[in-house]
């Protein structure tokens, strides 16, 4: 009987995920993938060359990475984590909610960890930088469910935040260096 049980929340689970999205957050047809979490959650596995944003508290949440320390909002998978990409890539920026509108912004160049991220910087929420992620890199506003490309050709490690929800641990970290790896996620 158990086994049957949970074949049938299967089922419901990942109609549940064909039908709304991200535990209501995430964009359909964003070219997310559904992923069963232990808990049976849905959560969505997103496109390599993605980082995904949100606030932490729509699902993508905050972690305490052991280098870094901790970062939340973006993720390159499912949850939050340090975010790291090969030099001379082009990444895709996604707002993964479905109502409120986030930024990428670079708030400052860091030699190592850990991410000491400043109180008040000062973030825009036009787009500066002409796509290319460096110091003073703004997406500018990206609407619920859009997209922006962003040129990875400046090796370092980035700190960065959301121009509207950076007090509300929008803070993360981006490495683009030969060999970086993503940290874990929660």
């Amino acid at each position: 009987m158990h086994k049957y049980g949970s074949i049938g929340l299967l089922a419901v689970a990942l109609a549940l995920a064909a039908c709304g999205g991200r535990s209501g957050s995430s964009p359909t047809g964003a070219g997310l993938t559904p992923v069963l979490g232990p808990d049976i959650a849905i959560h969505f596995a997103l496109p390599k060359k993605t980082i995904g944003g949100e606030l932490p508290g729509e699902g993508v949440g905050t972690v305490k990475d052991p280098t870094w320390g901790t970062v939340g909002g973006y993720t390159q998978s499912t949850t939050a984590q340090v975010l790291a990409f090969r030099p001379g890539v082009t990444v895709t920026f996604t707002n993964l909610s479905k109502t409120t509108s986030h930024t990428l912004n670079v708030v400052k160049k860091v030699k190592r960890p850990p991410a000491n991220f400043p109180p008040s910087p000062t973030l825009p929420t036009q787009p500066m930088g002409n796509g290319v992620l460096g110091v003073g890199y703004a997406s500018g506003t990206v609407g619920p469910g859009k997209s922006v490309s962003i040129k990875l050709t400046n090796r370092g490690n980035y700190l960065i935040g959301c121009a509207f929800h950076y007090h509300e641990g929008m803070q993360d970290v981006i490495r683009v260096l030969p060999g970086a790896t993503p940290g874990p996620t929660k």
